[in-house]
């Protein structure tokens, strides 16, 4: 054990460049712990080196610095994909790609570097594992709703290769999941103690905790298969336009001509509803009467076509305004019910403090979509309640479902419509659809997954894809409707608060404790 507290001391008292490069190389490494490489062992290396960077911080500006520069590699690793959405337009955006790049990280490593003077001030290294778990996750939970909120890649997704690790979510949510993950994976800093019970009990206590999420998992899954919806076949369709060629007005009846044609597969199965992805059709249905007769063909005899589309204000209407829809249409053309997004893209649906810098946002058009007025819950014959959700809407937890109120249906299932199209094979789509798996887990309810390039995808409600469909694959799936579950599903009425709440009691215990003193190294 020598040799790990020399390892410790000696990573602790770097300075300079080198100091800079270990901080940004951890960070970097424990990204690759994210989907979709789930290399989640590299995290027993990065947290406890970030802890032993933080022992040696004679400050928290040096402390501050360490951290912010452990999450620019984090946010980096996790979110590089960015640049493929200006490469979709490379003529227009692609001068873009650095700044996107480098300054989203660079802005999100902030909520890390507040975490790592948290950590600096604690002043032993097993109140620097738990501050460190409290930190992140509070500061997670920051990151989802400030500033218009990015909770993308919460630690607790390194598990979803798992289907028995990921179930402890049903109860505790993805942050509380990254809670844990984060203090388990901190322990092997505890290695670096000079008493030999400290050295092997705490990082024993993180082995045991990784276990207790598999031993849950393992008691709450079923053994057999899950109930269906009786009478509902759904069928979703992927028709795989590349987002360089979706708006082009040449190949726009083309576009319309393979999601009928999709639609229109024969099936040994009796489907009732169609699913289109977001923006699937290249008119407006609201004002386009001809264009809704056209894809209301294809809608099954009793059933409705589910379709994202954009809407607008109707013609002549002042102010012009538009959306991001999702319209229920009827076999007569009918649109039976609407939702609009609400939580729009900055950059990508508007452009913030657009009118200033004279920019555009990055879609199609000069106008900014206007927002919708939230979650809602829709009651449409034939199928349980449901709760629609457009493109990264469904990332955020706790705000998928209309709030309870006395009388209001909870819904019986999600339904998420998103065009990941502009992502291209890189890991935004893998990590996107594992934000759907952990909703439909938190929630208790399966997730039907509409993807123009994938992954489409039906999710039951214990997060297990039951189909789907590949990236940069055209195809349709055709799958009954899974029941919704209730068993062991807490976080729909208690929300994210047990787990903040035990964070925060962390932190001012540590305060109360006067463990947090200035200048301390640990």
């Amino acid at each position: 054990m020598s040799g790990i507290t020399q390892w410790a001391h000696r990573i602790g008292a770097l300075a300079g460049w080198h100091r800079t490069c270990v901080a940004l190389g951890l960070g970097a490494l424990s990204a690759a712990a994210l989907p979709p490489l789930y290399a989640v062992p590299v995290l027993l290396i990065a947290f406890p080196g970030l802890v032993w960077l933080l022992e040696g911080a004679p400050g928290w500006r040096r402390a501050f610095r360490d951290g912010w520069w452990f999450g620019f590699g984090h946010f980096i690793g996790g979110l590089y994909w960015i640049a493929n959405s200006l490469l979709v337009d490379a003529a227009q955006w692609a001068w873009l790609i650095p700044f996107a790049v480098l300054c989203i990280p660079a802005v999100l490593a902030f909520y890390t570097a507040a975490v790592a003077v948290l950590v600096q001030r604690a002043a032993t290294t097993t109140g620097g594992i738990l501050i460190l778990g409290a930190g992140w996750t509070l500061a997670e939970w920051l990151r989802g709703q400030l500033f218009t909120g990015f909770p993308w890649n919460p630690i607790g997704s390194v598990w979803a290769f798992s289907d028995l690790a990921i179930q402890p979510a049903a109860a505790i949510g993805v942050f509380g999941l990254g809670f844990i993950t984060v203090i388990a994976a901190a322990t092997p800093a505890a290695f670096r103690l000079d008493t030999a019970r400290a050295r092997w009990a705490i990082p024993l206590c993180g082995a045991a905790m990784i276990g207790g999420l598999f031993a849950y998992g393992a008691a709450r899954l079923p053994a057999g298969d899950i109930a269906t919806v009786p009478d509902v076949v759904l069928r979703i369709v992927q028709p795989n336009i590349p987002q360089h060629l979706k708006w082009r007005r040449d190949y726009r009846d083309r576009h319309v001509q393979t999601l009928l044609r999709l639609s229109r597969q024969t099936s040994n199965r009796r489907v009732t509803h169609l699913i289109w992805p977001e923006t699937a059709v290249p008119f407006v249905p609201s004002v386009d009467e001809a264009g809704r007769s056209l894809i209301a063909a294809a809608v099954p005899e009793g059933g409705l076509l589910f379709t994202g589309a954009i809407r607008t204000t109707p013609r002549g209407v002042l102010p012009f305004r538009i959306w991001n829809s999702l319209h229920a249409i009827d076999r007569s053309g009918r649109i039976v019910a609407t939702y609009d997004k609400f939580h729009l893209v900055p950059f990508g649906e508007y452009m913030p403090l657009g009118n200033w810098l004279g920019l555009n946002k990055l879609t199609a058009g000069r106008t900014d979509f206007s927002a919708g007025p939230g979650p809602v819950t829709l009651t449409l014959p034939g199928l349980p309640a449901l709760s629609p959700l457009v493109c990264y809407e469904i990332i955020f937890p706790g705000n998928v479902t209309a709030a309870q109120e006395p009388g209001v249906r909870r819904p019986g299932w999600l339904l998420n419509v998103t065009n990941d199209g502009w992502f291209g094979t890189s890991s935004g789509p893998f990590q996107h659809l594992v934000a759907a798996r952990f909703r439909a887990v938190e929630q208790g309810l399966p997730v039907i997954r509409a993807a123009n390039t994938g992954i489409s995808a039906v999710i039951d409600p214990y997060g297990r894809s039951a189909a789907q469909i590949g990236l940069g694959r055209q195809g349709v799936i055709d799958a009954p409707l899974p029941r919704a579950v209730t068993d062991g599903v807490l976080y729909p009425f208690s929300g994210n608060w047990p787990i903040l709440g035990i964070c925060s009691l962390l932190i001012l215990w540590a305060f109360r404790r006067k463990k947090f003193c200035k200048n301390t190294v640990f």
